[in-house]
């Protein structure tokens, strides 16, 4: 069901601002892609078998700017990889634990995502994300 760890999300003002740090270590972003439906710019930084995912907010409606007026820039959510997000979330959801979303739904890079909740989780908003199949 859980293959990886896909991604770590770091909410930041400004994709522009945080990539100096990243670029510093080595790191270089591969894509930057907009998720309107989710009022989001997302830049994925490849770290080993995983990704570091910046989320910048363009909207101050978007979940991302209600984090960054709230808590500031930092950690976001952890993100597993799952073969198959709709099985994960039915299994979930018949195990008790509280989900996000009333069914998973498209994200970056066309992934099929779900949010579980961090009360289920001990505090943690975990993403479950399954890539799409290639064409």
């Amino acid at each position: 069901m859980i293959g990886k760890i896909d991604h770590i999300g770091i909410a930041v003002r400004s994709i522009e601002e945080a990539r100096g740090f990243y670029e510093l270590l080595g790191l270089a972003i591969r894509e930057i892609e907009e998720v309107p439906q989710e009022g989001v710019r997302v830049a994925m930084i490849p770290c080993g078998e995983s990704l570091i995912e910046l989320l910048e907010p363009t909207t101050p409606e978007s979940p991302i700017a209600k984090f960054l007026e709230k808590r500031g820039p930092g950690i976001h959510h952890l993100c597993l990889a799952a073969d198959d997000v709709r099985a994960a979330d039915a299994t979930l959801r018949e195990g008790g634990v509280q989900m996000l979303r009333p069914a998973p739904t498209r994200g970056a890079g066309g992934c099929w995502v779900q949010f579980v909740h961090p009360k289920s989780t001990g505090g943690v908003l975990l993403e479950l994300s399954e890539a799409p199949v290639p064409s």
